[in-house]
């Protein structure tokens, strides 16, 4: 509670008697042990004690001030946001979590945590075998104890789809990161029947996907790349029948040469699309940045946008320092 004196305070030092004096003021008579909340985690064993819930977020989000202001932060808390796909979607979860956007989260996704998906989720070997959506949850309460988080496990599919976007009221923002293409073709046209926006990062050169059927109703899907196909078409094609869909969506100019090479190899060599750590991650700080600035409605429109580190991070946009020698 002292940290939280000097926060509202930061000219007072920030431990001392001053400290003591303004918690036992803020106190006003109330045992300590009292006024705390005691959070039990039963996946560790672990019972800790905080703040209550408006106090606890006040301090965990003081160091957001001001690029988020405090009018800002109460507002993003009133949020609802949906996550479908918890493998590089997992990254765009927590990270919203851990910047205070949304305070009532459903997260899907069907499947258990791996070995091969260590490689791109913030996990370990005791987490083997969880639901994807388990991990997400003890993650992000981890962070918050106070989010409302409801989880579907057996992912999205035609008979929850409706449900997921508007049980307990609707949305506000729907952050698609799954592998499969009926999923992402049926939360669009859901999403877009129901008002509600629709963000995507495809960890690869860092391309952000907008679709703001909040403003545009008759948006199509995916900016119109597929033509007029329905996600039921979609249903259980093999890998080599998703191919032309996935170069309608993305094309060659989009991909990075080796994600475009490995995509004759899935189902032969390689079970699925590579992803990367350091795409998943930066994958998942675009989609929190754009789901605040879409939350707090700022100017954001739809469409296509890359922040491709092999791009950005050249000799064009260098600021200082020398060329790198050649030969």
């Amino acid at each position: 509670m002292g940290q939280l004196m000097a926060a509202r305070d930061p000219g007072m030092p920030p431990s001392g008697d001053e400290v003591a004096r303004r918690v036992r003021q803020h106190l006003a008579g109330r045992d300590r042990m009292e006024y705390a909340v005691f959070v039990w985690y039963p996946w560790s064993g672990l019972l800790v004690r905080t703040l209550p819930a408006e106090e606890y977020r006040e301090l965990r989000t003081d160091r957001n001030r001001y690029k988020i202001s405090s009018e800002e932060q109460r507002r993003l808390t009133g949020k609802r946001v949906g996550v479908v796909g918890l493998s590089a979607g997992n990254a765009a979860a927590v990270t919203l979590a851990l910047e205070g956007v949304g305070g009532s989260y459903k997260i899907a996704d069907f499947d258990t945590l791996d070995l091969t998906n260590l490689n791109r989720i913030r996990a370990g070997l005791p987490d083997l075998g969880l639901e994807k959506t388990v991990l997400a949850a003890r993650q992000m309460f981890e962070v918050d104890p106070y989010l409302r988080i409801e989880r579907y496990s057996t992912g999205i599919h035609s008979g929850n789809v409706d449900d997921f976007l508007l049980a307990d009221g609707k949305l506000d923002v729907v952050i698609e990161e799954c592998d499969d293409l009926y999923v992402k073709v049926a939360v669009r046209e859901r999403a877009r029947a129901h008002g509600i926006p629709v963000l995507m990062n495809t960890s690869d050169r860092g391309l952000l996907d907008v679709e703001r059927f909040d403003l545009e109703p008759d948006r199509p899907v995916f900016h119109g790349l597929v033509g007029d196909v329905r996600a039921e078409e979609l249903k259980g094609l093999a890998a080599k029948d998703k191919l032309p869909f996935v170069l309608a969506l993305f094309g060659e100019g989009l991909l990075s040469p080796r994600m475009l090479a490995s995509l004759p190899e899935v189902g032969k060599t390689i079970s699925s699309w590579p992803q990367l750590a350091s795409a998943v991650s930066l994958g998942g700080g675009i989609v929190a940045d754009a789901a605040r600035r879409l939350l707090l409605g700022e100017p954001l429109a739809s469409g296509r946008y890359r922040l491709d580190p092999d791009m950005l991070v050249t000799g064009e946009f260098r600021t200082h320092g020398d060329p790198v020698p050649q030969g």
